[in-house]
């Protein structure tokens, strides 16, 4: 193995269909979503499920149709692999925003204001990751081994998503044993409250950060895990660095207000994880069969579209298993729940900021 790992030569540069044009006039696209999204950021307010269904709709059309587009400007090959690495991006994506529910509510970010806080994790993933994809491609064109070592990282993933889903992992945050809140408590003062948008103001005669500003920080550093699970990923699916980024930036956006739709969803679906997982082990085992295709021609590799055919066959077993799995539950909770009516007349007090 060490043998065939270092004898093996690099890679060929992977042919990439972004001419410099599109390439322009793809990022251009999604800075001008990504503004649209600021825009209707500036005024604080909790969207409404028509409001945030309206934009899940425009965000998720938007892909879907470019996709037609690229399929039928560059061929079937490049279409099924756009549409596929989006499938899995948003997948992940998804997943990620039970840790944004989790983040938010630890940090008692009033509904009004986690439009903004989302925009803020939105935007530092879309920088985030061009910047993985743009390591990726280069480590693809030099060595070899990078599709080995992104299916060692996918796989190793999908044993601890797995094993998390297994065992209810209770993925609870104590917000005081952030490192980065210890760490940022160290060298500035933040306020108890939130102080509308701003990330710091001025208190006392000295800048301070709102707990706005620890939320922001919080999601950007789940951000960079978030990077290093997705990237690999949707570079097993293909390896055109355009493909690549057009499939995490389309899946990001709109992640906004997805998330208010799915608020509540998410619970639902308990065996999202264990979809998750297999999907994460299929593609790792995927880039360790392209990687060894490369040393010994005679293993065979997964072709796309079975890869596709298994992503969405995943994806809509565990959701159909979630609504048995909730349905048989329905009854056991009603069974258990004591039939008393809260009689209580005082009002619900606002939950408070946590601080060290």
């Amino acid at each position: 193995m060490l043998t065939a790992l270092s004898a093996a030569t690099p890679a060929p540069p992977t042919e990439s269909i972004g001419s410099p044009t599109l390439w322009i006039a793809t990022i251009a696209g999604v800075a001008a979503l990504f503004l649209i999204d600021f825009l209707i950021t500036r005024r604080p307010h909790d969207p409404s499920m028509r409001e945030a269904i309206g934009w899940s709709a425009f965000y998720i059309a938007i892909p879907v149709v470019f996709g037609g587009w690229l399929w039928w400007q560059y061929g079937s090959q490049q279409g099924v692999e756009y549409y596929t690495g989006y499938l899995v991006e948003k997948s992940l994506s998804v997943d990620n925003l039970f840790v944004f529910i989790i983040l938010l509510s630890a940090f008692a970010v009033p509904r009004e204001l986690r439009q903004r806080v989302l925009l803020i994790g939105v935007g530092g993933a879309l920088v985030l990751r061009g910047i993985f994809i743009a390591l990726g491609a280069q480590m693809i064109a030099s060595f070899a081994w990078t599709f080995l070592l992104f299916g060692a990282i996918l796989l190793a993933t999908a044993v601890k998503v797995g094993r998390d889903a297994l065992s209810h992992t209770d993925h609870s945050i104590d917000v005081d044993q952030l490192r980065s809140v210890k760490l940022i408590r160290r060298f500035y003062p933040v306020t108890d409250t939130y102080e509308g948008t701003s990330l710091t103001v001025r208190k006392d005669g000295k800048r301070a950060l709102t707990p706005l500003a620890l939320v922001a920080i919080a999601i950007l550093g789940t951000d960079i895990v978030f990077a290093i699970d997705s990237v690999p990923a949707v570079y097993g699916i293909t390896g055109d660095p355009y493909l690549v980024f057009a499939t995490n930036a389309f899946a990001l956006l709109g992640l906004r207000a997805l998330y208010f739709v799915l608020e509540g969803a998410l619970a639902k679906l308990v065996h999202l994880g264990h979809g998750l997982s297999l999907i994460l082990a299929f593609i790792g085992v995927k880039l360790v069969l392209h990687w060894a295709h490369g040393v010994w021609p005679g293993v065979p590799e997964i072709p796309t579209l079975l890869s596709l055919g298994v992503i969405i066959g995943i994806l809509v077993v565990v959701t159909l298993t979630s609504l048995l799995a909730n349905r048989k539950a329905e009854p056991a909770e009603a069974a258990h729940t004591p039939d008393t009516a809260d009689t209580s007349d005082e009002p619900e007090t606002e939950q408070s900021v946590p601080r060290a």
